[in-house]
């Protein structure tokens, strides 16, 4: 009975903890267990830089959708570029067939990527546009005879996603993926790039890139890395001239660079595509997240004629081709997230997000238990010495009303572009009082 009565009293908060009761019955979320189901939250809505809970309680979105949500949710534009074109066709398989949204899209990427970039070849999710990369690079290097080149180097650090070969070119220790070391194809490591972005470079962080290409040059496709700011891996910001002396050596080596933009693509550096930083044109491009805006799922493999000639020469072709590729809802709501970009001056909101996560998290540098505070275009980092709780913060920052989910020994930011400086604050103000409480060292 007084079950009875509270539900009648607040329907939604009964709601939502139905809603966590049936999927810890049913679904295995992320890096999760499915004997002992994570915290979850019931979502209703969102709206803006907001999640609303089936309670009604409201949370300021510090994580735009694992990155991908830079206009916030529900924009209109991009509501109405789903709505139009799903009243047109949703899908239509790609073999043999075109559509303007994707057409459009293409031209759309190419004018917005560094120099060079020609071809477009549109994936599934961004570990499949990183799968794409390394089979283009592969079959670009068999098309010029050099069978021999059949390896991946990449920096230690980095992430490029879950899928077999996404992960042979992830850290093997921090890249989450040392329970398929046996059967992951095996690549070549070198030492992570260990030059801060905001101090001035040293060259001798490449001396390790050197000494590997001196030494098995001749059996790397391609060299594959993130782009200035290294993710999932350990969200490291390093300096924009090791990717200059990079793509100096692969091209006396004859390995193709490759950049997965993925996460840094579409603004969130700062720039455009964070290749802006060195000046530098990779031969292949992977980017996803951002590309529709948090709506739908769609990432793309840009590369340089040369690359497609390459592969293409012979009357060969690329051996890949995804059931839902250039699917045109999301293309067409891509196309209209990238006009957004354009026409609400990306530069000066990511700009503002800068200036608000510095300040902001400033006063988490003097915190007992705080390795790092580090902060470039819309991404806030406090890197703690040792691991957190994630459950134990992701409780303390819901009760607070603030959606942040940390990993490891990361506590970061990627608000949505459109955060307003006042949410900005709140977000910084929770992180600080969370590590001050000692909230991330609880369980």
């Amino acid at each position: 009975l007084v079950r009875h009565l509270l539900a009648s009293l607040n329907p939604a908060c009964d709601c939502g903890a139905d809603v966590v009761r049936r999927d810890h019955q049913t679904i295995w979320h992320p890096y999760a267990s499915a004997m002992q189901p994570p915290l979850l939250s019931t979502v209703a809505r969102t709206s803006a830089n907001r999640i609303v809970l089936a309670d009604g309680r409201e949370l300021v979105d510090g994580m735009s959708s694992w990155w991908a949500a830079v206009h916030g949710y529900n924009h209109p534009r991009l509501m109405e570029a789903l709505h139009s074109q799903a009243g047109r066709m949703p899908h239509v398989m790609f073999g043999g067939l075109t559509h303007e949204p994707a057409v459009n899209l293409a031209e759309k990427l190419l004018s917005l990527m560094p120099d060079g970039l020609e071809r477009v070849f549109f994936a599934d999710s961004g570990s499949v546009a990183v799968e794409v990369a390394l089979k283009m690079a592969l079959q670009y290097q068999q098309g010029r005879g050099q069978t021999g080149r059949s390896k991946f180097l990449t920096p230690r650090g980095g992430y490029h996603g879950d899928t077999f070969g996404a992960m042979s070119v992830c850290d093997p220790v921090t890249g989450m993926h040392s329970l398929f070391t046996a059967v992951l194809p095996q690549q070549i490591f070198m030492e992570r790039p260990r030059c801060r972005f905001d101090q001035p470079f040293d060259p001798a962080s490449l001396d390790d890139a050197r000494r590997v290409f001196a030494e098995c040059g001749h059996e790397v496709a391609a060299v594959i890395l993130e782009p200035v700011v290294q993710g999932a891996g350990g969200m490291w910001f390093y300096h924009p001239d090791y990717l200059r002396g990079l793509a100096q050596l692969c091209r006396e080596a004859g390995a193709l660079l490759i950049f997965d933009e993925i996460a840094t693509g579409f603004g969130r550096t700062g720039k455009m595509f964070a290749a802006e930083w060195a000046g530098v044109s990779p031969d292949i491009l992977c980017c996803g997240k951002a590309l529709t805006g948090g709506v739908l799922t769609l990432a793309a493999t840009a590369c340089t004629a040369s690359v497609a000639e390459g592969i293409c020469a012979g009357g060969n072709v690329f051996m890949h081709g995804p059931t839902f590729m250039a699917n045109a809802l999301a293309c067409a709501v891509a196309c209209a997230s990238l006009d957004l970009l354009q026409e609400e001056d990306w530069r000066q909101k990511v700009a503002n997000l800068e200036n608000g996560l510095r300040s902001g998290l400033a006063p988490c540098a003097g915190l007992q238990g705080v390795a790092d505070v580090r902060v470039l275009g819309g991404i806030g980092v406090v890197e703690t010495c040792e691991p957190v709780n994630t459950a134990a913060l992701q409780e303390y920052f819901v009760r607070h009303g603030i959606w942040v989910r940390p990993f490891n020994r990361l506590v970061y930011l990627m608000p949505p572009y459109v955060t307003p400086a006042a949410d900005v604050a709140r977000l910084c103000a929770v992180v600080a009082g969370a590590l001050e409480s000692g909230a991330h060292l609880q369980g």
